[in-house]
């Protein structure tokens, strides 16, 4: 326990909760056509998923939580509703973390920062910049929840930069018997690897404590033009290039290819890059990563410097993310197959392109978090955007799959995918291990939903 003359200053906060402009693009209850039933909790973010909860919990208090934890047969917390399939889904209760947001405490000699389960990035970052600190990295979307996007191994981009969950150091959670139970990387050890991308499986996380770093300013730029050819010769220069690097392509035209650089304002990244690189040039105004979309829901670009969390995304809080009406799915293959992955990918051009938006090119630092796509490997992902055509989408999906097969390629936990649970499952080199420590904390399986029982579960 820390002494009294540690700086730990706590502060409770009201003004990071659900609302605002910000929230605009959370879904509501809308009824949907055919055989399809939207439930209480009504759809995901981009309506192409109506959860089928029998009763949406909204606990204003741990002590409410934990009854309603002790009370269900089954139950699911609901994140941001960011997940494109039913991973955050239950027969039973669902239980939005709406009132678990905020700052909750920071520790300067520890460098740490906990917030509420239900915070989102793009909430408290603002808050954290103003101390002098901030997170390592940030996914595309400042709208992810905290808890959420490190249950699922979402990450950003960056060759030194793990997944999301790589800075939890610290949850806080109530588990199925309504209990609080609090588990930390020092005591729990190796356990608590398997738990920092629990998949929803072990609890209701309240609490979440994340490393952080002296806040930064990063400078953003926009390489267009650049070619299928120079990216598969140049992959490592190219995503050395900056701390956090992207890669846009609609595969079928060099032209629209686009290189996004996040340079680390005085930290050795160029600061005054030429006007072309790698065959690309230099933009002359701020794009979006669909070229023929406005950029005025993207963060600022030109080389203009802002703080961490106004530039590491792609997208503004205050705006709907990404384009709305879409699909979204993602494959992370070893960083060494990247060029030969590139390769295979693009030779899917052509069956892609009805389907498609854009897609994204990133690279991952490899972890050791069990369930993590980057456990043990660096990782370089196929990021897809789909056009809202779920039967067009369902068609590709399988052959994309296959054709990345042979480099033992995984999805994302939280998109589209066909891939078969046994292929998944072979793919995940600590899945018995996870096994075991969610019926430690979960023995009746409580927290066990489809998404669970088929891909972790499933042959078990």
């Amino acid at each position: 326990m820390k002494t009294l003359s540690r700086r730990r200053f706590i502060e409770l906060s009201s003004m990071f909760t659900l609302g605002g402009v910000a929230t605009q693009w959370v879904a509501v209850p809308i009824p949907v056509s055919g055989q399809e039933t939207t439930g209480v909790a009504g759809q995901n973010w981009a309506r192409n998923y109506s959860y089928r909860a029998m009763r949406l919990r909204r606990p204003k208090s741990v002590e409410q939580l934990q009854q309603v934890a002790a009370e269900a047969s089954q139950l699911s917390a609901l994140g941001s509703r960011h997940s494109f399939n039913n991973i955050a889904d239950t027969p039973g209760d669902l239980v939005s973390m709406e009132h678990f947001g905020g700052v909750i405490a920071m520790d300067r000699d520890d460098q740490t920062v906990t917030v509420g389960g239900g915070a989102r990035y793009g909430d408290f970052a603002v808050d954290l910049h103003r101390r002098g600190f901030a997170v390592h990295n940030l996914a595309s979307l400042p709208h992810t929840s905290v808890a959420g996007a490190c249950a699922t191994a979402t990450h950003g981009s960056g060759d030194k930069n793990g997944n999301l969950a790589t800075s939890v150091s610290g949850i806080e959670m109530v588990t199925a018997d309504g209990k609080v139970v609090t588990l930390s990387r020092g005591q729990n050890g190796d356990a608590f690897n398997g738990a920092a991308v629990s998949l929803g499986g072990l609890g209701l996380v309240t609490k979440v404590t994340l490393g952080i770093i002296p806040t930064f300013d990063v400078r953003q730029f926009v390489y267009e033009g650049l070619s299928q050819r120079q990216l598969e010769d140049n992959f490592d220069d190219i995503f050395g290039r900056a701390y956090s690097v992207s890669v846009f392509t609609p595969w079928n035209d060099d032209s629209k290819n686009a290189l996004w650089l996040k340079c680390r304002v005085g930290a050795g990244d160029t600061q005054n890059p030429p006007a072309k690189l790698f065959g690309a040039k230099a933009s002359t105004e701020d794009c979006h990563p669909i070229l023929a979309l406005s950029a005025e829901s993207c963060t600022l670009q030109l080389g203009v410097a802002g703080p961490w969390y106004e530039r590491l995304p792609h997208f503004k809080m205050g705006f709907r993310p990404s384009t709305g009406a879409e699909l979204q799915s993602e494959y992370f293959v070893p960083r060494q197959h990247a060029a030969a992955a590139l390769r295979v990918v693009h030779g899917l051009r052509k069956r892609l392109a009805p389907v498609l938006q854009i897609s994204e090119i990133r690279t991952i630092a490899a972890d050791n978090l069990w369930m993590s796509p980057c456990f043990g490997q660096a990782c370089v992902s196929f990021h897809f955007t789909w056009k809202k055509d779920w039967p067009g989408v369902r068609a590709v999906l399988p052959l994309l799959e296959q054709t990345l097969a042979p480099f033992n390629v995984r999805p994302h936990w939280g998109k589209l995918f066909t891939m078969a649970p046994d292929v998944l499952q072979s793919r995940c080199p600590k899945l018995k291990s996870f096994r075991e420590l969610v019926r430690t904390y979960d023995p009746d399986g409580k927290f066990r939903n489809d998404f669970l029982n088929r891909y972790i579960f499933g042959n078990a």
